[in-house]
């Protein structure tokens, strides 16, 4: 009986565990870069030859990459999340994470991303570290750089080259355009996203567009990078001669992103999760969906 009970409560230890995890990486927000690392998965797919398995490395190893490099940044802005009143309750700094549990998850992922590389092709195997490292430096970058909102999104449009990359050993000028739209497009929502945190990032100082441009002028770069996301797709939807009902997934993006920056102003910072993660997160999922129709279509 007390066997019985304590097997139970192990069971039960190890789920919350895994939730304290997740929360602690915000896994949820995956399904933010994800479709752009699927999307060029479909558009290899038509020209190259790849077994299932292909998608199922890649998948892990986008898993893998983003965990490693989300709970890096918590051990390394713990301190500095424990100051913030917004982000006081995230995991390590409220105390329901050790440091040394994040970093034995940290290393973890690191061991899965890598391995779920290697098995992709040795290619992949060499460029899984750099990589790795590059993930890793984002979490210094606002200690010393306003435009750490680029680095941020430069790194994760890593994602859909790495795929590519993964499947036809080689690079295209239509994947670098995607990738370079999904650049744009975190570096914009990302800078909207930090907007919460002016006065702290100016008492602490540290840096981002906002805090030192002031919101307006950091919110009016967010726009430009959003019409710079768009002329990206619209150039992969040329270099790939893709099919025209594209064009229709790409309008129903640019009404979302017109609407993201209709509902978040410099003094009216209300609905920046609604178009955090709402919005942004059917951003993601409608491109997805246009690269698989237009691909069945072509």
């Amino acid at each position: 009986m007390d066997s019985t009970l304590k097997t139970k409560m192990n069971k039960k230890s190890l789920k919350e565990k895994t939730m304290e995890y997740g929360r602690m990486i915000k896994f949820s927000h995956t399904i933010f870069a994800l479709p752009f690392a699927l999307s060029a998965v479909v558009l290899a797919w038509q020209s190259h030859a790849f077994s299932p398995w292909d998608l199922v490395w890649i998948l892990v190893a986008m898993v893998g990459a983003r965990s490693a490099a989300m709970g890096f940044n918590r051990i390394v802005d713990a301190v500095i999340d424990k100051k913030n009143p917004r982000t006081a309750i995230r995991e390590i700094p409220s105390g329901i994470l050790s440091q040394k549990e994040a970093s034995f998850f940290v290393g973890i992922s690191a061991v899965i991303f890598i391995g779920a590389a290697a098995l992709l092709s040795p290619l992949c195997f060499f460029l899984s570290f750099p990589v790795l490292f590059f993930l890793f430096f984002y979490s210094y970058t606002k200690r010393f750089t306003k435009y750490c909102h680029l680095y941020l999104g430069f790194a994760i449009s890593l994602a859909p080259v790495g795929a590519w990359v993964a499947i036809t050993g080689s690079l295209s000028s239509g994947i670098v355009f995607l990738s370079l739209g999904l650049w744009t497009y975190i570096a914009g929502f990302d800078i909207l996203y930090a907007c919460q945190d002016i006065d702290f990032d100016r008492e602490q100082g540290l840096f981002s567009l906002p805090s030192k441009l002031g919101p307006q002028k950091a919110m009016f770069i967010s726009s430009l990078l959003h019409m710079a996301t768009m002329v990206f797709f619209l150039a992969m939807y040329l270099s790939f001669q893709m099919h025209s009902v594209f064009l229709f997934f790409l309008a129903g993006i640019a009404i979302l992103l017109v609407i993201e920056h209709k509902l978040v102003k410099p003094n009216d910072l209300t609905h920046i999760d609604l178009a955090f993660f709402h919005i942004n997160s059917v951003v993601s999922i409608l491109l997805f969906l246009g690269v698989l129709i237009e691909g069945f279509l072509r």
